[in-house]
């Protein structure tokens, strides 16, 4: 028997499926894989890749935390953020990382006395690439390209 699959945001359902038959999350202490038959399970998320396997491919959903729980088959995620691969802008995407690159080295107009909230621009980066990779999955055009300097960092990193 598949697992029957809802991930929904405040604002909206985000997907809807009964035929997965694997799902992997970006737990916040690390993936997890969800098979049917799996024990009943709730887990935090973190900002990740989760992948759909259905009978049509992976289908890749950008997920930005939130809580997941499987019971009897029937997962349920409640994302802060979720964004099918269809719905991402990668242009718009790829220049929200950039405008977080140039606050990171202090070269934004809008970075006043070399002031940063560093953290917010690393989360900003980390969002951008998940929303780049998402797209790119389902779409086939390749892995983002990263700059060295935040490449595989998390964000406290």
């Amino acid at each position: 028997m598949p697992l029957k699959l809802s991930i929904v945001t405040a604002d909206r359902t985000v997907l809807e499926r009964d035929d997965v038959s694997r799902l992997v999350v970006p737990g916040s202490d690390g993936q997890l894989t969800l098979l049917p038959s799996h024990a009943a399970l709730m887990v935090s998320l973190g900002i990740g890749e989760m992948l759909a396997h259905t009978p049509e491919g992976i289908e890749p959903i950008a997920v930005h935390g939130g809580f997941l729980q499987i019971a009897s088959d029937e997962v349920s995620v409640l994302a802060d953020a979720a964004e099918h691969a269809d719905d991402i802008n990668e242009e718009r995407a790829d220049e929200a990382r950039e405008r977080a690159e140039a606050r990171i080295g202090g070269r934004s107009e809008d970075v006043g006395e070399g002031q940063v909230d560093l953290l917010r621009a690393q989360l900003s980066i980390q969002r951008s690439l998940l929303r780049i990779k998402v797209r790119r999955r389902k779409h086939g055009s390749g892995a983002p390209s990263v700059r060295a300097s935040t490449q595989g960092r998390p964000p406290n990193a």
